[in-house]
């Protein structure tokens, strides 16, 4: 049973930054990929950031620069890194893993606002 819980969404200003974490219950998580993906109101969940079982990552061009995704295995964690936030950036954060099917976490929301 995977089981994934965010954390670190919140409200901040333009050009601020914010750090989320997303824990994972399962002992499939270190051959899992992962990742990051965002649902701004009226609009499709979109990849943000994704990284494999190994460490490597890949970003969505719109978050390239700004945002930095992590994996600790020993911690069965991700985080997603960012900085030098927009308010098109406002969203509820997903975190995903990727196994014999894709798993969600409840989402957190991200507002970026002045």
């Amino acid at each position: 049973q995977v089981q994934l819980v965010e954390s670190g969404g919140g409200l901040v200003q333009p050009g601020g930054s914010l750090r989320l974490s997303c824990a994972a219950s399962g002992s499939i998580f270190s051959i899992a990929a992962m990742g990051w993906y965002r649902q701004a109101p009226g609009k499709q969940r979109e990849l943000v950031a994704i990284i494999t079982s190994s460490g490597s990552p890949k970003y969505a061009d719109s978050v390239k620069g700004r945002f930095t995704i992590s994996r600790d295995n020993a911690k069965s964690t991700i985080s997603l890194q960012m900085n030098n936030l927009d308010p098109e950036d406002t969203a509820v954060y997903y975190c995903n893993l990727k196994y014999d099917r894709n798993y969600w976490g409840q989402g957190t929301l991200v507002t970026v606002s002045s």
